[in-house]
């Protein structure tokens, strides 16, 4: 089999949630970096095969695919070796989609909402963006409660897909350690998760250049 080719962010959450199912599948990758800054991303050959000029986009044998949540349950569904990552069974299925669609939905789109106006608009932190973040937070919390990984008894895509995002979270001086379910999750990710390393240092890229952004806006006000 070809190399997948993997355009690639690494301080992106998404795209970092789609390597770590890759990784996770032990696919052989072509990765090609695109530095979103310098507006790689908008080069005619790049938008030819995403029109959304997103990442993580794939290209799998000429089969084009982006949107990481897409990505990772494609990756799975095609390359793993059983159903444990996603899983065929209709109610165990569902938690897994569950779980993706809070991330989509609820905590990713929390976490923009407070992060992104301040790193790329300059705006003022709201505070109740924060609280709203939070709140998403314990509710991942309690939904780990007594649970070993998000969706099932061992890890699944939606792990992968949420670890990309708390730890991006984490890295962006947003204290996690009140959430005690939610640390020890994260943990075990680190711990069990192939290619973990790649998804810290990118994270801890993102929480370095956001980090600078809240400052210089602090600044300013």
């Amino acid at each position: 089999m070809a190399p997948i080719d993997f355009y690639h962010a690494p301080f992106s959450p998404a795209s970092r949630g789609a390597l770590l199912t890759a990784r996770q599948l032990e696919l052989d990758l072509n990765i090609k970096v695109l530095d979103l800054f310098k507006g790689e991303q908008l080069k005619p050959e790049f938008v030819a095969l995403n029109p959304e000029h997103t990442v993580p986009t794939i290209v799998d044998d000429g089969y084009v695919l982006w949107e990481s949540r897409a990505v990772c349950t494609y990756l799975a569904a095609q390359y793993g070796k059983g159903d444990w990552l996603y899983p065929h069974e209709p109610k165990q299925r569902a938690r897994v989609d569950r779980a993706l669609m809070f991330d989509m939905g609820t905590l990713s789109c929390r976490f923009d909402k407070y992060v992104m106006p301040v790193v790329f608009q300059g705006q003022k932190p709201d505070p109740e963006a924060l609280k709203s973040l939070q709140e998403a937070l314990r509710l991942l919390d309690n939904f780990l409660g007594g649970c070993k990984y998000c969706a099932a008894l061992h890890i699944t895509v939606a792990d992968h897909r949420l670890a990309a995002t708390v730890e991006t979270i984490k890295h962006c001086k947003i204290n996690i350690a009140r959430y005690a379910n939610l640390k020890a999750w994260l943990q075990r990710c680190k711990e069990n998760m192939p290619g973990y390393h790649e998804n810290e240092v990118g994270a801890k890229l993102f929480g370095e250049f956001a980090a600078a952004r809240f400052k210089e806006v602090s600044s300013k006000n």
